[in-house]
């Protein structure tokens, strides 16, 4: 009691002591000091385990700075315009500007009062954004095919703000993916990992240009692999995409998903949300994949995809139930098409795949990319789970005509400036037509002849500064020779009348 009593006087003594004292302390002039730190004492608070197992900080600032280097935003341009006719008592202007009266007068004769030649009016420019990725210092760029698709320009504006046209060297819109290419050396580029080793809780950065916002960077981690979301509308679409939810909105399609070292794991294609902006998954189409198109885009100027010619689906618990598997994981076999790789390899209707070049496959859309990384005439070891017996098989890839040829041919570099694919005209074609020979303009590209002419797709190139074209061979060798004008000579099929364009190189 006594303590209690010694406590409560010491207590009130000082509580006077306060009172008394405040006012000449609320009266006083010194002046308070706050101290500001220019750098906390503690950096990296936050680790992870990198691939040898050792502890080490996370931090992004030095691989976001070495990858927006080489991620670039693109500008795509499409025009839509009115087709008119009017008649013109002297050749076109572009003509007169290239060739001359007496030259082009050669082709065309004298102009008369009822010569008609098109000319487009009213233009209706459509402009769209999105990101790519510089894969090689002489300006090679990976991007989505529906960044640039349609598009009759395309400028690229790199991370320093230097700006260039683009050329389309070739697409795949069976994976949504395109290669296009700028005048430029010496760019800084990233280098490709293997997606196969990506694991789910990885981290990774997206890098891009979401709503025009130059160089973004956003984090997060692979939330899944092999995803389907049934997005893209190719007859033969490939979609095996890597999940992440690292924020990626419109404008960032065609950027960069990297991993720490800065190694690009996959490009990013889509989102999923309800309302078109980042919902919190994002999808990217694996670098692995990315390598295969890219490759056969350089050297055959199309995509080379071998095909095992099924029907297919993946097993779940249900599935398995149902068709009485031993087996709740792979690919079920639903049916085969006639003189098929599969049924070659004497693969049959309710077989389960489980494996694929020994590796295991879990779902459809992890067969068919790892199949899609194959060419016509490749051979892979397949293993097969049917009853309760496996099975190993050897399968001869296919094209999509059912032969192991490829479907293209090497393409010369001077044919991809034009921005056009083509292919030569066959002999039944051709004869029908009254033609010797000739080079079909298949699809057009942003480039020379979308630019600076009105060709359509379907025309038929014969003759080239009077020189005789009878095959792809041919174009190129005329047109690598040549500086300057050119005047292309052909048939269109749509108006059933000869043609003749002009553009310079």
């Amino acid at each position: 009691m006594k303590n209690y009593i010694v406590t409560g006087m010491i207590a009130l003594v000082i509580s006077l002591g306060v009172v008394w004292l405040a006012p000449d302390l609320i009266r006083s002039d010194q002046t308070i000091k706050i101290e500001h730190v220019n750098g906390t004492p503690a950096q990296g608070a936050v680790y992870t385990v990198n691939s040898e197992n050792e502890i080490v900080p996370l931090n992004f600032t030095e691989v976001a700075a070495d990858v927006m280097d080489a991620v670039v935003h693109i500008r795509s341009t499409q025009t839509s315009s009115l087709t008119q006719q009017r008649q013109y008592q002297q050749s076109p202007h572009p003509f007169r500007d290239f060739f001359g009266d007496d030259f082009f007068n050669d082709f065309f004769g004298q102009p008369g009062p009822n010569r008609r030649y098109e000319y487009r009016s009213q233009p209706q420019p459509r402009v769209g954004t999105g990101s790519g990725v510089i894969i090689n210092e002489s300006g090679y760029i990976v991007t989505n095919n529906h960044v640039i698709a349609d598009a009759d320009d395309i400028e690229v504006t790199l991370h320093d703000n230097r700006t260039y046209k683009a050329s389309v060297i070739g697409t795949d819109p069976s994976t949504d993916l395109a290669l296009i290419q700028i005048q430029e050396t010496g760019l800084k580029s990233v280098p490709f990992v293997n997606s196969d080793q990506v694991q789910v809780g990885e981290w990774v950065l997206a890098v891009g240009n979401p709503f025009n916002l130059n160089s973004t960077v956003t984090a997060g981690i692979v939330s899944a692999k092999s995803r389907n979301i049934n997005i893209l509308r190719d007859q033969y679409a490939v979609e095996s995409f890597i999940q992440t939810d690292a924020a990626i909105n419109p404008g960032n399609s065609g950027g960069a998903l990297v991993n720490l070292q800065g190694g690009l794991v996959g490009i990013n294609t889509a989102i999923a949300s309800p309302t078109g902006a980042y919902s919190g998954y994002g999808f990217a189409v694996p670098a692995n994949m990315v390598n295969k198109v890219v490759e056969d885009l350089l050297k055959y100027g199309a995509v080379q995809r071998g095909y095992l010619g099924i029907t297919i689906r993946s097993v779940d618990g249900n599935l398995a139930k149902e068709k009485d598997l031993d087996v709740t994981k792979g690919v079920y076999v639903d049916s085969l098409a006639e003189n098929s790789a599969g049924m070659d390899a004497g693969l049959a209707s309710g077989d389960v795949i489980i494996a694929v070049e020994g590796i295991e496959v879990a779902s459809a859309p992890e067969l068919q990319e790892m199949i899609a990384r194959h060419r016509p005439g490749d051979e892979v070891a397949l293993k097969v789970a049917r009853g309760n017996k496996e099975l190993e098989l050897k399968a001869k890839l296919k094209n999509r005509e059912g032969e192991t040829r490829f479907l293209a041919k090497n393409r010369d570099e001077v044919l991809n400036m034009l921005g056009a694919e083509f292919e030569d005209l066959d002999k039944k074609t051709a004869r029908d037509l009254g033609l010797s020979g000739g080079v079909r303009v298949k699809k057009l590209f942003p480039g020379k002849l979308r630019r600076e002419t009105s060709m359509r797709e379907g025309f038929i190139i014969t003759k080239v500064d009077r020189q005789v074209i009878r095959d792809q061979k041919d174009l190129a060798r005329v047109l690598q020779r040549k500086e300057g004008g050119v005047l292309i000579e052909g048939y269109d099929p749509d108006r059933k009348t000869r043609q003749f364009y002009a553009f310079g190189l």
